[in-house]
């Protein structure tokens, strides 16, 4: 053989196996996305703090199964990731990414709190200064979503996601979802208050909610002064402005702290930068839990967070925390922290979050999912999802019921 024939066919060698080189990449990298979605059981068993709620293990329906096995690139996997997160029926848990048409996050991006009960839905709680609120009304009934009703409607969510009996957690889980609706599009609904049917329209959260807003806003009307968060204690801005903030109030005045607007949570730094204003010495204010350790091991695993006063930042008059079902997460442990403290906390049932997220990175995408993998409760020892703030109308809750009143 010559060289030059040898030469050529070594060369067509070489073209026959780059080519196959090139076919077997795209192979190897839907094999690569499709481990990733198989991975997302495994996961949920053995980080998510909150498996008794699932029967002590989660396997995905068939229909979920298959999706999973179907996935061969960076959108289907983030399409069943969605529809996985969706299964546990938890509003803490989410995917790290998203697509413009995707479910609104709840409560960050809700104005409405809905809860089921035998099959009625009743809209229980409408955030302040968003677009339902004047109206939509506490009490009102969702009978419809999308010109669905409501009964029709969720029972279509959960089949869509393989789950034909869902009970009543998954019902009113759905139903705040239907109700925030898609991020890129309006809301169109239908309530009944009394014996009229309303039909509704409302713009998406996503549309309307301005990220121009001071990290807190401070306001003064009668004796107490008042500082809201801006739904910004995971914003480490939020510490010097909150500094600023008390740095002007009166050191014997009263204040109210005012969490209605955290639906988003934060980080414990930023907590325990606010709650240490108001101690003088180290105070346990929030309990941390590990079941994955405890699932691991056989060994369980529980400590005690604290919270240290601040060098030169303490406020000596009496304070008063105010929160709603838009305390979420962060905002949460901010009310049972204060409360820890002898502090009242006053309002409504808060957005009962569950348990400390982590940021769990799958291995060949990247993706992430974010799960509850720690269980938090009072230094008590109550369930934080289960804290409840005192009513208004409760004499130790004076002070709002009579700056509300003022307003």
């Amino acid at each position: 053989m010559s060289k030059r024939v040898s030469l050529a066919l070594m060369c067509g060698a070489l073209t026959v196996l780059g080519t196959a080189s090139a076919a077997q990449e795209p192979t190897d990298k839907a094999a690569d996305y499709r481990a990733d979605a198989l991975s997302f059981a495994p996961l949920v068993n053995e980080r998510y703090a909150y498996l008794d709620r699932l029967g002590g293990h989660f396997d995905l329906p068939p229909a979920l199964q298959h999706e999973a096995e179907a996935v061969h690139d960076d959108k289907s996997l983030l399409k069943f990731l969605e529809r996985g997160v969706a299964l546990l029926a938890d509003h803490h848990a989410i995917t790290g990414s998203s697509f413009n048409d995707s479910w609104a996050i709840v409560p960050s991006y809700s104005d409405m709190w809905v809860e089921e009960k035998d099959g009625t839905y009743t809209i229980t709680s409408i955030r302040s200064a968003s677009p339902a609120e004047g109206v939509v009304k506490p009490g009102d009934k969702l009978i419809q979503v999308a010109g669905v009703p409501m009964a029709q409607a969720v029972t279509a969510f959960w089949h869509d996601l393989g789950l034909d009996a869902p009970d009543a957690v998954h019902r009113a889980y759905a139903a705040r979802v239907l109700l925030a609706g898609r991020r890129d599009r309006e809301r169109a609904f239908t309530v009944q208050r009394g014996a009229k049917q309303l039909p509704l329209t409302l713009p998406s959260l996503y549309a309307v909610r301005k990220n121009d807003r001071p990290p807190v806003t401070v306001t003064h009307d009668g004796p107490a002064w008042r500082v809201r968060f801006n739904d910004s204690i995971g914003d480490d801005a939020t510490i010097p402005a909150f500094d600023a903030a008390m740095a002007q109030i009166p050191d014997a005045a009263p204040v109210i702290l005012d969490l209605t607007d955290t639906a988003s949570g934060g980080n414990s730094s930023i907590a325990r930068a606010v709650i240490g204003w108001f101690i003088d010495r180290p105070r346990p204010y929030q309990v941390h839990s590990s079941p994955e350790e405890e699932r691991a091991t056989g060994v369980p695993r529980m400590w005690v967070e604290y919270v240290i006063p601040r060098a030169g930042k303490h406020h000596s008059g009496p304070a008063t925390v105010l929160a709603d079902r838009w305390t979420g997460s962060m905002g949460e442990g901010m009310a049972i922290g204060f409360d820890a403290m002898g502090v009242p906390v006053c309002g409504t049932a808060m957005a009962g979050l569950v348990g400390a997220v982590d940021d769990n990175r799958l291995e060949h995408s990247g993706q992430v999912v974010k799960l509850p993998t720690e269980r938090l409760t009072t230094v008590a020892g109550l369930p934080r999802e289960q804290f409840q703030p005192k009513s208004l109308s409760d004499p130790a809750c004076a002070t709002i019921a009579s700056d509300k009143k003022a307003r």
